[in-house]
C-alpha cells in the first residue's frame, strides 16, 4: 500500500533541473511532491506523481536515469507535536528514518502530509496502523 517515489539523477549545472521539469510538463505529468538533494556534480531529485509508469518512461526516453522506491506518506495533525508523534511510532518500532519531506496537497487546516523513506516501509505501515495514524496509498494522491 506504499507510495512510489521516483529518484532522478540530474547533473548539477544551470538549466538541468529546468530541462527535467520541462519533460514532465510537456507530457502533462503533475508532480505531487518534490525534494532536491545536492551532491558534488549531481543532484538527486525525488518526486511523487500520479502516473509513475508514464513519468519514468518519458524521463528515460529523455535520457534521465531514474529509480523507483517505496515511501510512506503520512497524514498527520498539523499541530505542535504532530511530527513527533509519527517519529515516536517509528522509534518504538525500531524503524530507521532515511529522509523525509513534505507533500503538496489541498490546504487542510487540520492535517499535513509528509513523505518518509524508511528502512522497512511494511513495518512502518503496520506500526502506523497500530497507532491509529493514517498513511496514504498511491491512488490517494489524486485526492490531495
Amino acid at each position: 500500500m506504499s507510495v512510489k517515489q521516483i529518484s532522478i539523477f540530474v547533473e548539477n549545472k544551470p538549466g538541468r533541473m529546468n530541462g527535467m521539469t520541462e519533460v514532465l510538463a510537456e507530457n502533462n505529468i503533475n508532480m505531487r511532491a518534490l525534494a532536491l538533494a545536492e551532491t558534488e556534480g549531481f543532484g538527486i531529485v525525488r518526486i511523487i506523481v500520479d502516473d509513475v509508469y508514464e513519468a519514468t518512461t518519458v524521463l528515460k526516453d529523455a535520457g534521465y536515469i531514474n529509480k523507483v522506491n517505496s515511501v510512506v506518506v503520512v497524514e498527520m495533525p498539523d499541530v505542535p507535536g504532530g511530527l513527533n508523534k509519527v517519529l515516536k511510532v517509528f522509534t518504538d518500532a525500531n524503524i530507521n528514518l532515511e529522509y523525509m519531506y513534505a507533500i503538496a496537497g489541498e490546504r487542510n487546516i487540520n492535517n499535513a502530509y509528509l513523505v518518509f523513506r524508511v528502512d522497512d516501509h511494511k513495518a512502518a505501515e503496520h506500526a502506523l496502523k497500530e497507532a491509529g495514524i493514517r498513511y496514504l496509498a498511491q491512488e490517494d494522491l489524486a485526492k490531495l
